[in-house]
């Protein structure tokens, strides 16, 4: 198979694709893989970092309000959509797929008008602006929610779950919480707010160790590198012996095996992650993402009794640790919260997408 992918500006696109890109070779050695992203996002660095062929286009945003500034994305568009032409022709893909982010806009939107069989997918409750435009234009969609299938035309959509989720399915535990110095014997929360950290969930956090300090079990508070230093003056030498403050963990998946409740945020790839392996999790919702689409993500899984979500806007040190201690109370909850997470993932997610790029190949 030749397959272009596109996707790009945050790691909720990326990573799905590199997923998808790994059981694409790990089936069939021979594939061969072209991603087209920005110069600016973070693919930039990861997706070379990966060993994956990596081409560019200089492509920028729409600005919600009326801006001039969008006069220029109109140019850069179209300009846009010329390269892509190019790099499609020289490439020559058997297939094309987009993950989300304007970039794939572009370069889906070229290949559909090439008429190079195209597939989008979508990894949230809420369907973002560039796959709303592409449906109109690519012959598959998959989805990860089902709350997404209204946004599509209905005959093109595939449920298909998300890529990252067979990534991480198969990871057996392997000593890690050991390896930072905690005890694995103990049941052990990881608090973690991203890639970056979140300051509402650090500061709950910090708030919340009075309440953690006489508790049987440890803590894994991972801040995000920006805001550790801060945080560890804050605290001083006022940490309680069961928990353990990092600054990042430079392999998450490979330490959540072995991780009794997670407390984060609701981005797509991290739920992938949680459902994946049956973790259950105390979600807080980033606000500050378009439509609110993390509260649409958690509430997914609130509904079928799989996570339990807290507002930012309500979340306080106290709030946080009830939460927390409610699950380790109660371990017929904790455990159904787990069935059903493990319940709502799709473990074969790649396969799924795998198979439908086939038919397409097959089809055209």
């Amino acid at each position: 198979m030749r397959i272009l992918i596109s996707g790009g500006g945050t790691g909720g696109h990326i990573y799905p694709a590199l997923a998808l890109i790994e059981a694409l070779k790990k089936h069939d050695p021979q594939t061969e893989v072209l991603y087209v992203g920005t110069h600016k996002g973070l693919e930039n660095k990861i997706v070379p970092a990966a060993g994956i062929a990596f081409r560019t286009i200089k492509i920028q945003g729409f600005k919600r309000s009326l801006s001039l500034e969008n006069f220029k994305t109109v140019y850069l568009f179209l300009k846009s959509v010329h390269d892509a032409k190019k790099i499609i022709k020289d490439f020559k893909p058997e297939v094309v797929v987009g993950t989300g982010g304007y970039v794939c806009g572009a370069v889906v939107y070229a290949a559909a008008r090439l008429k190079i069989p195209t597939f989008i997918h979508e990894q949230n409750s809420i369907a973002g602006i560039t796959n709303k435009f592409l449906s109109h234009f690519v012959d598959k969609i998959g989805i990860c929610f089902k709350q997404a299938e209204k946004e599509f035309p209905a005959k093109k959509v595939i449920f298909t779950g998300n890529p990252r989720a067979q990534q991480v399915a198969d990871i057996v535990p392997s000593g890690k919480l050991r390896a930072l110095g905690l005890d694995p014997t103990k049941k052990t929360v990881l608090i973690f707010g991203g890639s970056r950290g979140a300051r509402r969930i650090n500061e709950a956090s910090v708030e919340a160790f009075k309440f953690f300090g006489n508790k049987e079990y440890q803590i894994l508070f991972v801040t995000g590198s920006v805001h550790y230093d801060k945080i560890m003056r804050q605290v001083g030498a006022e940490i309680p012996q069961n928990v353990l403050i990092k600054p990042y963990l430079p392999d998450m998946p490979g330490i959540l095996p072995e991780i009794t409740c997670i407390v984060g945020r609701a981005g797509a790839t991290s739920l992938a992650e949680i459902t994946a392996l049956g973790i259950p999790s105390v979600l807080i919702p980033s606000p500050y993402v378009t439509h609110d689409h993390q509260t649409h993500n958690a509430q997914s899984l609130v509904e079928i009794g799989a996570a339990k979500m807290i507002a930012e806007k309500d979340l306080t040190g106290a709030r946080l640790a009830g939460a927390i201690d409610e699950l380790f109370r109660n371990d017929q909850l904790r455990k159904a919260m787990s069935k059903k997470a493990k319940e709502a993932g799709v473990p074969d997610a790649a396969t799924r997408i795998e198979k439908q790029l086939q038919q397409l190949i097959a089809a055209h």
